[in-house]
This record gives C-alpha cells, structure tokens and sequence, in this order.
C-alpha cells in the first residue's frame, strides 16, 4: 500500500512540474504575440512616416519652385493659409490643454 501512495505522490509531482512548465509556456507564447503585434504596429508606423517625409519633400520642392517663379500672390496666400492653420491650431491646443 505504501508503494502505491510513493507512486501517486511522484505522480502529483510530476504533473506539478509539467503544469508549471505549460504555464510558463504559455507566458512565452504569450509574450512572442504580443511582441509581433507590436513589430506590426512599428512596421505600420514606419511606413506611415515613410509616406509622410516623401509627402512633405514633394510640397516643399513645389513651394521651392513657385517661390523661384516669384508668383508674390501665391506666396502671400500661403504664407496667410500658414498663420491661420498655426493659430488653429494653438486655439485647439489650447482649449484641450488649459491649465487649471
């Protein structure tokens, strides 16, 4: 009878250690997922921002080129349409961050 019990003991044992084996497992598991997920958004983001710096380099070679041409009105419009989205855009900072 003695042997028997031994051998359940050893058995809860074992099953102890390959529960907690799993369960460290599955932590792993876990982590590799969340750090793929996260991989994608800073791929998604990267490429975004990629986008964005052609964006920009495209305007600002356009605005180059309209300046050189001395078009005074366009540059004025645009300098106008600058301020006010600047100013837009310090009245909505500023109307979501006011300090108490």
């Amino acid at each position: 009878m003695s042997e028997s019990y031994e051998r359940e003991r050893q058995n809860n044992s074992r099953i102890d250690e390959l529960a907690s084996k799993v369960s460290a497992l599955r932590g792993v598991t876990v982590d590799i997922y969340d750090n793929a997920r996260n991989q994608e958004v800073l791929d998604s983001s990267n490429e975004l921002f990629s986008n964005l710096s052609t964006s920009l380099k495209g305007s600002a070679g356009r605005l180059g080129r309209m300046a050189q041409q001395g078009n005074k009105v366009a540059i004025l419009k645009l300098a106008g349409i600058l301020v006010a989205v600047i100013l837009l855009l310090y009245w909505i900072w500023s109307l979501f961050f006011k300090k108490a």
